[in-house]
């Protein structure tokens, strides 16, 4: 499969906004002279800034990380310090490092794997910055951590991969969308899925210096789902499709609640119906790999998929050059949801989303996150977290757009857009997951909820019902009884 043909300006300038740099892209180095020592209480590098580091910023910048420049030493930080201050003070909206969006002062506030400074780590940083950004006692600075930046998998060693044809992309052209085809499975026999990770890989080589974290790769992303193939009854065919998290640049890997697997059918295929993909400035050849891993033979999800789906992708109207515009989405629940994880969907005009609960007069407002459409964020709830929502309730998606001069994502905002795939039109869509429960099995969630509340003051975002009467228990039919 080759991509190719002649890339024009516009093009170019499309493909450079889903491709701008992390952290460094918008920076211009401090002349910041450290001091190599500090007095005792001073904010300096080796006590108080690397360990923030290490835990927050290190994952990506390090060398042969995705970011264009590494920050482990005092030497390769100290030149960023001001830059650091300012992107860490950023709130939740694009541009602030490291990219975690969700606003902390509104709705849920427990999510797994995240990676948000606190207010504490961000005045530190500051201080730091402000006061001469100073090395300090060596003695105090934490042993380097070990980055493991071999071809090995996040999750372990797959128990099934699965590879993708080659593409060959040139070193210029326009972006492709399209479908890359099937890969068979091989599998003889049903298997439910524990985690997944896609990664590409391609002959672009490793190290040196990049400008984007797309020049690292050729594929921007893959929507994909497994699916029976020649199966016409439209039932089974229902029953045994699957789709699966979106592949994106940067994205982790995905472990699913030991509650409720992913099927991956036997006989079936991986659809790869909907990708992305662009040049990086020099001729790449490049695949995705596929890795499942399975839980036991004979597992059996206890949840079931919900069939929520909240988002718009058609009547979408994008006006220009303008700010605060909103776009809404609702849908009822027909049946009790726990909601795993929530990840915003906009296009390049998108700057923030927001998701509601409505039961009755209550009114809850689940989370609001800033968006940048260079990263897009998954946001999974800790499970004695995640929303329980009983049947009835009305979900409430609301997302915000600017296509004025303060959003620097557009290609060109003078022109109107409506919905559709490619970067220059939108999306506005959850991408997150829910599952569904039984009335038992909400029950049991809900009790599980309140056991951990010392009293009626404790409140529960997303369970509006935890402080409703338990549901008694039905009565025993007696012996011979109709």
């Amino acid at each position: 499969m080759n991509v190719g043909g002649p890339l024009g300006s516009r093009a170019s300038a499309l493909r450079l906004v889903w491709l701008v740099p992390v952290f460094a892209g918008f920076f211009t180095p401090a002349a910041i002279r450290g001091q190599s020592g500090a007095s005792p209480g001073d904010i300096t590098f080796t006590k108080d800034i690397a360990p923030i580091l290490q835990r927050s910023c290190q994952p990506c910048h390090r060398p042969e990380g995705v970011a264009p420049m590494p920050l482990v030493t005092y030497e390769q930080v100290r030149p960023w310090a001001r830059e650091m201050k300012m992107r860490t003070s950023l709130g939740p909206k694009a541009g602030v490092m490291p990219p975690w969006f969700v606003e902390k002062d509104i709705g849920i506030q427990k999510f797994k794997n995240d990676p948000s400074l606190s207010d504490e780590e961000t005045a530190k940083i500051v201080k730091w910055a402000d006061s001469g950004a100073s090395r300090g006692n060596p003695a105090d600075m934490p042993a380097s951590l070990n980055f493991d930046d071999s071809d090995n998998w996040t999750i372990g060693e797959p128990d099934l991969v699965l590879k993708s044809k080659e593409v060959t992309v040139p070193a210029t052209g326009p972006d492709w969308w399209g479908d890359v085809g099937l890969i068979p499975t091989g599998l003889t026999e049903d298997r439910y899925v524990s985690a997944v990770e896609v990664r590409e890989v391609n002959d672009i080589p490793k190290g040196g210096t990049i400008k984007t974290v797309g020049g690292r790769y050729a594929f921007h992303h893959m929507t994909y789902s497994s699916i029976v193939p020649g199966q016409r009854d439209s039932a089974s065919a229902e029953e045994t499709a699957t789709t699966w998290p979106i592949h994106e640049v940067g994205r982790n890997a995905d472990i699913f609640p030991p509650e409720a697997g992913r099927l991956l059918a036997a006989n079936s295929s991986l659809s790869l119906t909907a990708g992305h993909i662009h040049p990086n400035g020099r001729e790449t050849k490049a695949h995705l790999e596929f890795g499942f891993k399975f839980f036991p033979k004979g597992y059996k999800p206890l949840f079931r998929r919900s069939t929520l789906r909240l988002g718009n992708g058609i009547d979408i109207d994008v006006k220009p050059n303008q700010a605060k515009q909103e776009l809404h989405a609702y849908a009822t629940l027909t049946e009790n949801t726990k909601i795993i994880a929530f990840e915003p969907h906009l296009h390049a005009p998108g700057v923030r989303m927001c998701l509601e609960a409505i039961w009755g007069h209550n009114i809850q407002t689940l989370n609001c996150v800033g968006y940048d459409h260079n990263w897009v964020k998954q946001y999974v709830y800790e499970d004695d977290a995640a929303p329980l929502l009983p049947k009835g309730t009305i979900v409430h998606l609301m997302g915000f757009l600017d296509t004025t001069a303060n959003n620097k994502n557009p290609a060109d905002p003078r022109n109107w857009a409506g919905g559709g795939r490619r970067s220059i039109a939108n999306m506005f869509i959850d991408l997150g997951y829910s599952v569904a429960l039984t009335e038992e099995q909400f029950q049991a969630e809900m009790a599980k909820r309140r056991a951990k509340m010392k009293s009626r003051n404790d409140y529960d975002i997303g369970c509006p019902l935890c402080w409703a009467p338990p549901l008694p228990a039905p009565a025993a039919q007696p012996a011979g009884g109709q």
